[in-house]
């Protein structure tokens, strides 16, 4: 196994040689932890490979050296660092236990957002990472998650998604931890939400605006919801986006937008605007994507939220 870990030093030097070298390693290895043709895998041997993988380094070097690694090699490396980290020995998680000693190995997987040719195997692995609460606390919680904004941005289609992917799982795998990390952090997470919220790239704006409505709705974030609903630039932009150009962008801004006006407890700001516009809001909803005929749902609430507004009274002066 030290070997292993000699020959990716050696990569830089003798890439083709080493690289050979460590395909075969990598190959030996997939063969232990998920067994052969004809065999199964032996759990004394597992064990023992699992606790040279941490006793030597070689998991996180595997990671840290992952772009000088050929093509299959990384999908090699990605299989054999996801099968070691659901390893469990009774009710332990031993792997989640060592990363928990080792952070650093979570943010290199995050940085590899950064680095074209590993983004999608580093997301693969921190998917896998964040599925265990204790790991995914630890990037909620890090100076890191904020990369996440910019990485969801990226210019490249499929980097960008796989990020995306990556957030979406860390802010709505975990319910309770993901409240209180919001709850705590409103202020600087929110400021950074909004700007996805006028991203210039479609499908970010889309999927940050689900994903708003989502999180809202959902019962574990009754405060952040309560929170954001009380605000007034929410609500305007809100109402902006219910006019976007993209039919789809229009429908996910009335998922939130719903929510202001079901609110039972509006603040007396949030009811000043929605009187402000009350004729416009029931004209415009009367004629809102009338083509979805078939969306029960959306019709029933479509003509909810227009009796809500038609029975806003305005303060007795």
């Amino acid at each position: 196994m030290s070997e292993v870990s000699h020959q990716i030093t050696l990569l830089a030097r003798s890439e083709e040689e080493a690289s050979e070298e460590v395909s075969k390693c990598l190959v030996s290895m997939k063969e232990i932890l998920y067994g052969s043709n004809d065999k199964e895998p032996h759990t004394e041997t597992v064990a023992q490979l699992a606790q040279e993988l941490y006793n030597s380094g070689l998991l996180i070097a595997l990671v840290e050296n992952l772009q000088v690694i050929d093509f299959e090699g990384k999908k090699d490396v990605c299989q054999i660092f996801n099968n070691i980290l659901r390893r469990q020995i009774g009710t332990r998680s031993p792997t989640v236990e060592y990363f928990g000693s080792h952070q650093e190995v979570l943010f290199i997987l995050l940085k590899g957002y950064e680095m074209p040719q590993v983004a999608l195997n580093c997301g693969i692995m921190l998917r896998e990472c964040i599925r265990h609460e204790p790991l995914a606390k630890i990037v909620l919680h890090s100076e890191h998650f904020h990369n996440f904004f910019n990485y969801v941005e990226m210019s490249t289609f499929d980097i960008a998604s796989d990020a995306f992917a990556t957030f979406k799982d860390l802010l709505t795998r975990h319910k309770v931890l993901v409240a209180e990390f919001l709850e705590q952090n409103y202020e600087a997470v929110f400021a950074d939400y909004e700007k996805l919220l006028h991203s210039e790239n479609y499908v970010t704006k889309r999927q940050s605006l689900k994903l708003l409505g989502e999180l809202l709705l959902d019962r574990h974030n009754f405060t952040v919801m309560t929170r954001y609903i009380s605000r007034t630039e929410n609500l305007k932009l809100m109402m902006n986006l219910l006019r976007d150009k993209s039919a789809n962008i229009q429908f996910e801004a009335f998922h939130v937008f719903k929510v202001f006006v079901a609110n039972p407890n509006k603040t007396q700001p949030i009811i000043d605007i929605l009187l402000k516009n009350q004729t416009k809001l029931i004209d415009f909803l009367s004629n809102f994507q009338k083509d979805r005929t078939d969306d029960e749902q959306f019709n029933d609430e479509k003509t909810y939220l227009i009796k809500q507004i038609r029975d806003l009274k305005k303060p007795a002066s």
